[in-house]
Protein backbone atom coordinates (compact mmCIF):
# COMPACT_ATOMS: atom_id res chain seq x y z
CA UNK A 1 0.00 0.00 0.00
CA UNK A 2 2.87 2.37 0.76
CA UNK A 3 4.07 2.00 -2.83
CA UNK A 4 0.77 3.33 -4.18
CA UNK A 5 0.72 6.12 -1.62
CA UNK A 6 4.18 7.22 -2.79
CA UNK A 7 3.02 7.12 -6.42
CA UNK A 8 0.07 9.33 -5.53
CA UNK A 9 2.40 11.85 -3.95
CA UNK A 10 4.70 11.95 -6.98
CA UNK A 11 2.25 13.35 -9.54
CA UNK A 12 4.60 16.30 -10.18
CA UNK A 13 7.30 13.85 -11.26
CA UNK A 14 4.78 12.24 -13.60
CA UNK A 15 3.96 15.64 -15.09
CA UNK A 16 7.67 16.33 -15.55
CA UNK A 17 8.16 13.05 -17.43
CA UNK A 18 5.10 13.70 -19.59
CA UNK A 19 6.16 17.29 -20.35
CA UNK A 20 9.76 16.44 -21.20
CA UNK A 21 8.89 13.38 -23.28
CA UNK A 22 6.20 15.10 -25.33
CA UNK A 23 8.19 18.30 -25.57
CA UNK A 24 11.24 16.57 -27.00
CA UNK A 25 9.16 14.59 -29.48
CA UNK A 26 7.29 17.67 -30.72
CA UNK A 27 10.53 19.65 -30.99
CA UNK A 28 12.07 16.88 -33.11
CA UNK A 29 8.87 16.63 -35.17
CA UNK A 30 8.55 20.39 -35.72
CA UNK A 31 12.18 21.41 -36.22
CA UNK A 32 12.46 20.17 -39.85
CA UNK A 33 9.23 22.02 -40.65
CA UNK A 34 10.61 25.20 -39.10
CA UNK A 35 13.90 24.90 -40.99
CA UNK A 36 12.11 24.02 -44.25
CA UNK A 37 11.70 27.65 -45.24
CA UNK A 38 8.88 29.48 -47.01
CA UNK A 39 8.11 26.72 -49.51
CA UNK A 40 7.70 24.14 -46.76
CA UNK A 41 5.68 26.60 -44.67
CA UNK A 42 3.34 27.37 -47.58
CA UNK A 43 2.77 23.66 -48.24
CA UNK A 44 2.07 23.08 -44.56
CA UNK A 45 -0.15 26.17 -44.35
CA UNK A 46 -2.36 24.97 -47.19
CA UNK A 47 -3.96 22.80 -44.52
CA UNK A 48 -5.84 25.86 -43.30
CA UNK A 49 -7.88 25.60 -46.50
CA UNK A 50 -9.88 22.83 -44.84
CA UNK A 51 -11.14 25.53 -42.45
CA UNK A 52 -11.90 27.94 -45.30
CA UNK A 53 -8.78 30.03 -44.69
CA UNK A 54 -6.96 30.41 -47.99
CA UNK A 55 -4.83 33.51 -47.41
CA UNK A 56 -1.18 33.62 -46.26
CA UNK A 57 -0.44 29.87 -46.25
CA UNK A 58 3.27 30.47 -45.56
CA UNK A 59 2.34 32.40 -42.40
CA UNK A 60 0.05 29.62 -41.14
CA UNK A 61 2.64 26.97 -41.95
CA UNK A 62 5.33 28.95 -40.15
CA UNK A 63 3.05 29.32 -37.12
CA UNK A 64 2.37 25.57 -37.07
CA UNK A 65 6.10 24.84 -37.28
CA UNK A 66 6.83 27.31 -34.47
CA UNK A 67 4.03 25.82 -32.37
CA UNK A 68 5.54 22.35 -32.71
CA UNK A 69 9.27 23.17 -32.49
CA UNK A 70 9.31 26.07 -30.03
CA UNK A 71 6.12 24.98 -28.28
CA UNK A 72 7.71 21.58 -27.68
CA UNK A 73 10.69 23.24 -26.02
CA UNK A 74 8.45 25.42 -23.86
CA UNK A 75 6.41 22.38 -22.91
CA UNK A 76 9.51 20.45 -21.86
CA UNK A 77 10.77 23.35 -19.77
CA UNK A 78 7.38 24.17 -18.34
CA UNK A 79 7.90 27.78 -19.44
CA UNK A 80 4.80 29.71 -20.58
CA UNK A 81 3.29 26.27 -20.33
CA UNK A 82 -0.36 27.08 -20.89
CA UNK A 83 0.44 29.29 -23.90
CA UNK A 84 2.41 26.40 -25.40
CA UNK A 85 -0.49 24.03 -24.71
CA UNK A 86 -2.95 26.34 -26.48
CA UNK A 87 -0.67 26.64 -29.53
CA UNK A 88 -0.05 22.90 -29.70
CA UNK A 89 -3.72 22.10 -29.09
CA UNK A 90 -4.75 24.44 -31.92
CA UNK A 91 -2.22 22.91 -34.27
CA UNK A 92 -3.38 19.39 -33.45
CA UNK A 93 -7.05 20.31 -33.92
CA UNK A 94 -6.27 21.67 -37.39
CA UNK A 95 -4.19 18.56 -38.17
CA UNK A 96 -7.05 16.30 -37.05
CA UNK A 97 -9.60 18.18 -39.15
CA UNK A 98 -7.24 18.09 -42.13
CA UNK A 99 -6.78 14.32 -41.89
CA UNK A 100 -10.50 13.76 -41.45
CA UNK A 101 -11.43 15.96 -44.42
CA UNK A 102 -8.84 14.16 -46.57
CA UNK A 103 -10.61 10.89 -45.79
CA UNK A 104 -7.65 9.46 -43.92
CA UNK A 105 -8.59 6.55 -41.75
CA UNK A 106 -8.12 6.23 -38.03
CA UNK A 107 -4.38 5.68 -38.49
CA UNK A 108 -4.16 9.00 -40.31
CA UNK A 109 -5.77 11.19 -37.69
CA UNK A 110 -5.27 9.27 -34.45
CA UNK A 111 -1.88 10.79 -33.52
CA UNK A 112 -3.13 14.36 -33.95
CA UNK A 113 -6.35 13.63 -32.05
CA UNK A 114 -4.54 11.87 -29.21
CA UNK A 115 -2.10 14.76 -28.93
CA UNK A 116 -4.97 17.27 -28.90
CA UNK A 117 -6.60 15.41 -26.01
CA UNK A 118 -3.31 15.37 -24.07
CA UNK A 119 -2.70 19.09 -24.62
CA UNK A 120 -6.27 19.91 -23.59
CA UNK A 121 -5.78 17.95 -20.38
CA UNK A 122 -2.40 19.51 -19.68
CA UNK A 123 -3.90 22.95 -20.22
CA UNK A 124 -6.13 22.35 -17.19
CA UNK A 125 -3.59 20.46 -15.09
CA UNK A 126 -0.72 22.92 -15.45
CA UNK A 127 3.03 22.30 -15.58
CA UNK A 128 3.52 20.97 -12.07
CA UNK A 129 6.01 21.80 -9.36
CA UNK A 130 9.13 20.95 -11.40
CA UNK A 131 8.76 23.65 -14.05
CA UNK A 132 10.25 27.01 -14.90
CA UNK A 133 6.81 28.58 -14.62
CA UNK A 134 6.56 27.41 -11.01
CA UNK A 135 9.99 28.89 -10.26
CA UNK A 136 9.18 32.25 -11.89
CA UNK A 137 5.47 32.52 -11.08
CA UNK A 138 4.91 30.49 -7.90
CA UNK A 139 1.31 29.50 -7.38
CA UNK A 140 -0.23 30.65 -4.13
CA UNK A 141 -0.46 27.92 -1.51
CA UNK A 142 -3.85 26.32 -1.26
CA UNK A 143 -5.55 26.27 2.08
CA UNK A 144 -7.95 23.46 2.73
Amino acid sequence: MKFFHNLYRSHDLGLLLLRVGLGIMFTIHGYPKLMGGPEKWAALGETMGTLGIHFAPAFWGFMAAVAEAVGGQLLALGLFFRVACVLLLSTMIVATISHLSAGDGFGGFSHALESAVVFAGLLFIGPGRYSVDQAIFPAPRRRY
